[in-house]
C-alpha cells in the first residue's frame, strides 16, 4: 500500500453547529487523530475548519465532523482539498 499523502482539507459545516460545543469537539478529535489546524465560528452561522494530515485520516475526520457532538445538529459538511502549509502547531478552537 503506497504511504498516504499529506494534505489540507478545508470544511464548512452547516446546521446548529455553533453554540453547541461544535469547536470543541473538532479539537478533541483533531487532537485525537494527530491532525493540526482549526475550527472557528462565521457570522453566517457555519464552523469553518481547517485541518492538515495524511489524506485517509482526513477522510476519517471529515466523517466525525458530519456527526459533530450530540447537543449539536449537523446538516452538512462541504470539503475541498488544499495544499498542506504546515503552519499549524496543533489544533486550536479559534473565537
Amino acid at each position: 500500500m503506497p504511504p498516504s499523502r499529506r494534505r489540507q482539507v478545508v470544511a464548512l459545516a452547516k446546521g446548529r453547529v455553533q453554540g453547541v460545543g461544535y469547536r470543541a469537539f473538532c479539537a478533541h478529535e483533531a487532537t485525537r487523530m494527530g491532525i493540526t489546524g482549526y475550527a472557528k465560528n462565521l457570522p453566517d452561522g457555519r464552523v469553518e475548519v481547517v485541518a492538515e494530515g495524511d489524506e485517509s485520516t482526513l477522510r476519517q475526520f471529515v466523517e466525525r465532523l458530519r456527526e459533530g457532538p450530540s447537543t449539536g445538529r449537523v446538516t452538512d459538511v462541504a470539503f475541498r482539498w488544499e495544499t498542506p502549509t504546515d503552519a499549524f502547531q496543533g489544533f486550536e478552537a479559534v473565537i
